[in-house]
């Protein structure tokens, strides 16, 4: 097998992961939550956990287009917590991003968090990333 192939089967996620997101406590408004993701040019907002025993919520662009823009619900009067996904499915930093690829197509995911051992959000995997990154020989 050539170096090349070895390389683009023995890709990990951290390798593809990306740090275009914002952690944030899920009682900012929605519009708290857009102000930072400008700021931060985030594709994503992670919510913290709140207590140790508590799970990582995610709110996507899409979300607030579903939830908020389309109902036409003032987004300075809306929680993120309300309009969250959670629990979020993470991703091991160390798993191979052939097997990322098969969890996002049977979970229908399209991103998600990658945590360390300590829960820790490291950076986020998606199919864009994933899919660039795959091929690349570095």
């Amino acid at each position: 097998m050539s170096n090349v192939k070895a390389n683009m089967t023995e890709r990990t996620v951290k390798d593809v992961m990306h740090s275009r997101y914002v952690t944030a406590d899920g009682l900012l408004t929605v519009a708290d939550g857009i102000t930072l993701m400008r700021q931060h040019k985030a594709s994503v907002i992670i919510i913290n956990r709140r207590t140790e025993l508590d799970e990582l919520g995610i709110v996507l662009p899409s979300d607030i287009a579903k939830k908020v823009l389309a109902p036409n619900r003032p987004a300075e009067r809306i929680n993120l917590y309300e309009i969250m996904s959670k629990p979020v499915v993470s991703i091991r930093a160390e798993m191979n991003v052939r097997y990322c690829a098969r969890l996002f197509d049977q979970f229908g995911l399209s991103l998600a968090p990658v945590i360390d051992a300590n829960q820790q959000v490291l950076g986020i995997v998606d199919y864009h990333q994933m899919v660039l990154g795959w091929l690349t020989n570095s």
